[in-house]
């Protein structure tokens, strides 16, 4: 696939805890994305803190840090063309209550500070590299054909 993109996409603890990680990857995989890289842990605070740095100065930044440390996260990273774009648009609006039904948030999420994942925003053109590279080396990154790819791309 010429024009691929790699996104990061990390299911947030709330998910985990309530058994919902299948569910995101495999609605992610039916869309035609490719899955390159995906681990489960238990997010180290300081980089945590890294990664919503750019809400440091917002009042909710402390209760986001200690939430997304308070347990196991699935951080990943999906390739297909436009990844981040169709990402942000199955995953819904940050705010579960303006998510659309059939999106993850809007069918899984009644509250924004518990809204199930995590997902590079796609307005900010570095937030991708700088969030895979935060969470992945780049040997955990598999590149392979994907077999199905003739049929979902001209």
């Amino acid at each position: 696939m010429a024009d691929a993109e790699r996104t990061f996409v990390m299911v947030k603890p709330d998910a985990f805890a309530r058994g919902l990680v299948g569910e995101v990857v495999s609605r992610l995989e039916e869309r035609g994305l490719k899955l390159v890289g995906i681990k489960i842990e238990n997010m180290p605070r300081e980089r945590a803190e890294e990664h919503y740095g750019e809400h440091e100065d917002k009042p909710f930044y402390d209760d986001l840090v200690d939430f997304i440390t308070s347990g196991p996260v699935v951080p990943m990273v999906w390739e297909g063309q436009d990844a981040t774009r169709q990402v942000r648009q199955m995953i819904g609006e940050t705010d579960p209550l303006e998510a659309e039904p059939g999106t993850i948030r809007g069918d899984y999420a009644l509250d924004l500070g518990r809204n199930v994942v995590h997902a590079a925003d796609h307005e900010d053109e570095g937030a991708n590299e700088r969030e895979i590279s935060l969470h992945f080396d780049e040997d955990e990154l598999v590149d392979y054909e994907q077999h199905d790819a003739e049929w979902l791309y001209e």
